[in-house]
């Protein structure tokens, strides 16, 4: 009788623990669940146009902005968009404040260091802008003269990283953002801004009386990537996954359409 008492004590254990297990399972399931459905932070620049920025509404707006919307859609993924410090984005990015940079942020070797990027979908390079009443032929023509670029751009680290050539300048100002060098530029309290080329073209497209694109070109062209930390292999393969669906089906070129006139993603 003991033994078949403890036979049966043993049994109602064992489906104790069976059950218990499948609780949790269920719930470390529904946990996994809960994560997925958590937004996709996204951290940029808002100053940024018209790569992201802010238009009239106070509503962040841009091309970068239509891609990823675009993209979380595809995942079944909400979003949202922090603006952030550019000049502390990879901070931001390894402390889980944001889960993705996109933003037109140029892949160099240096920030492979410390992101994981996506395959790069657009060219870019560093371009001179000056007001529209000055001639500027070359590179030359600017010496003595004072630069402005924005903080934790490629134009700063480019300059930075070869002082020979910044040295020609009277000053490398630099700014939180690109709106308030081109307010300076506007205004004549510098000479001329070092930024990307489709940032630039957008400012000269909106102040066509102000601004002024020059052929000079600073430090070599690029590609634009989204950047993710370096252990997030999962969404950047999601990601990118989509972006690849994007651009086959034709949805990437009909966004650049909206923003730039054209498809400029395959130039």
């Amino acid at each position: 009788m003991k033994k078949l008492l403890v036979l049966c004590l043993a049994m109602v254990f064992g489906v104790m623990m069976i059950a218990g297990c499948g609780s949790q399972n269920e719930q470390s399931s529904s946990g996994n669940e809960a994560d997925n459905s958590k937004p996709i932070v996204i951290g940029l620049d808002d100053s940024y146009p018209p790569m992201g920025f802010k238009d009239e509404n106070n509503e962040i707006v841009g091309f970068d902005v239509d891609l990823a919307k675009e993209a979380a859609k595809r995942l079944n993924r909400s979003v949202e968009f922090k603006g952030i410090d550019w000049s502390s984005k990879e901070a931001e990015l390894q402390s889980g404040r944001v889960d993705v940079l996109w933003n037109g942020l140029d892949i160099t070797e240096e920030r492979k260091q410390n992101m994981l990027f996506s395959d790069p979908y657009m060219k870019n390079r560093q371009v001179v802008f000056v007001p529209v009443d000055v001639e500027v032929n070359s590179i030359e023509d600017l010496k003595g003269k004072v630069i402005g670029t924005q903080s934790g751009s490629t134009a700063e680290t480019f300059l930075d990283n070869n002082q020979e050539y910044a040295s020609q300048f009277a000053e490398v100002k630099k700014y939180g953002d690109y709106i308030d060098s081109f307010m300076d530029l506007e205004n004549g309290r510098i000479d001329a801004v070092v930024t990307d080329e489709l940032v630039g073209t957008y400012y000269m497209q909106k102040h066509p009386n102000a601004f002024k694109e020059t052929t000079i070109v600073v430090g070599e062209p690029t590609d634009f990537g989204i950047a993710f930390a370096k252990d997030n292999t999962a969404l950047r393969d999601e990601v990118q996954k989509v972006m690849n669906e994007m651009k086959a089906d034709g949805t990437i070129a009909k966004i650049s359409e909206k923003w730039f006139g054209k498809d400029i993603t395959n130039e």
